[in-house]
């Protein structure tokens, strides 16, 4: 009986510090995670994810999936393959964006069946391999309703939670994507938080390729510079891209000429944000001689940096 009873203790301990354990991984994701809400759809960004979750009615088949979730071009014949370690009826697919050189990242979508006709769908796009694990967990975070209200920025902008800081924009800006912001006239940033320098280093770099492979304009100069980014002293490459007698639908909404680009990654409060911050030579330019958006997450300790000549 006394060694039923000690076995019976140490189960329930050992859920205990299981339970336990998962609600502290949780916390940490929390703290990476930033949460975007409009009327049909959820938005996230984490360790360089992109991820959306929306929810349809209809049967729940292929034919049905494909057509109501066109936006995701996946054909009926796609949607075959399913995952057993996820509780519900589901549908996984799992692809690659692009091919070979212009290979553009890869996308995973999960179809779950959670009514007699309510199809669930969460979808994760990034530059990196696959992480199953980390995308079975987050879909059940959503799934259970997990997620807590916090980690939400507000749609208007009027403040936009940083890696952990709130930043107040006066609603002056406008999401581009998750983590995108886009001020006019007062420069742009797309961040992601990631749980490791390694993987900050790694999405980084896979933007930059990203940005480096446009074929209009040319670089001016690629250099690396020293910035304080969030209280942290780390190197920055800041290349200036030439739009000079380029016609683009780009160049013509901004009517700039020259494009100042920096590409971070730095340690934040506990956690690792890979971020790339842009302005116009036709944006508003503080005494800093940047943009005032890029004013509110870092500085050029070596001076003012001067404004390009137009």
């Amino acid at each position: 009986m006394k060694a039923n009873n000690k076995a019976n203790l140490f189960i329930v301990l050992f859920l205990l510090f299981h339970t336990l354990l998962n609600a502290q991984a949780d916390e940490k994701i929390f703290e990476r995670l930033n949460g975007l809400k409009n009327n049909v759809f959820d938005f996230y960004n984490v360790d360089g994810y992109e991820i959306s979750f929306i929810t349809m009615s209809g049967n729940f088949d292929p034919k049905t999936i494909s057509k109501r979730y066109r936006g995701f071009k996946l054909k009926a014949d796609a949607i075959v393959n399913s995952d057993s370690s996820l509780p519900l009826e589901n549908y996984v697919v799992h692809k690659q964006l692009g091919t070979g050189d212009e290979l553009e990242g890869y996308a995973s979508y999960y179809f779950m069946k959670t009514g007699n006709k309510d199809i669930a769908a969460v979808s994760f796009v990034s530059n990196h391999v696959t992480d199953l694990a980390f995308q079975r967990h987050f879909v059940g975070l959503i799934l259970g309703k997990k997620i807590p209200d916090n980690v939400y920025s507000s749609p208007r902008t009027d403040s936009v939670n940083f890696g952990g800081r709130k930043l107040y924009l006066g609603g002056v800006c406008h999401w581009m994507n998750p983590n995108n912001i886009q001020c006019s006239g007062n420069g742009q940033m797309n961040w992601s938080v990631c749980k490791s320098q390694e993987q900050a280093d790694f999405v980084l770099e896979q933007q930059r390729i990203s940005v480096m492979k446009q074929r209009n304009g040319k670089v001016l100069t690629d250099e690396m510079v020293d910035i304080i980014f969030e209280g942290s002293e780390v190197k920055a490459r800041k290349v200036i891209w030439d739009f000079t007698g380029i016609t683009s639908v780009l160049v013509g909404m901004t009517g700039g000429k020259t494009l100042t680009i920096f590409f971070v990654s730095a340690p934040v409060r506990g956690n690792f944000i890979s971020c790339v911050l842009s302005f116009w030579n036709n944006d508003r330019i503080t005494k800093s001689g940047l943009a005032p958006l890029l004013d509110e997450v870092m500085t050029i300790p070596a001076g003012i940096e001067k404004k390009e000549e137009e």
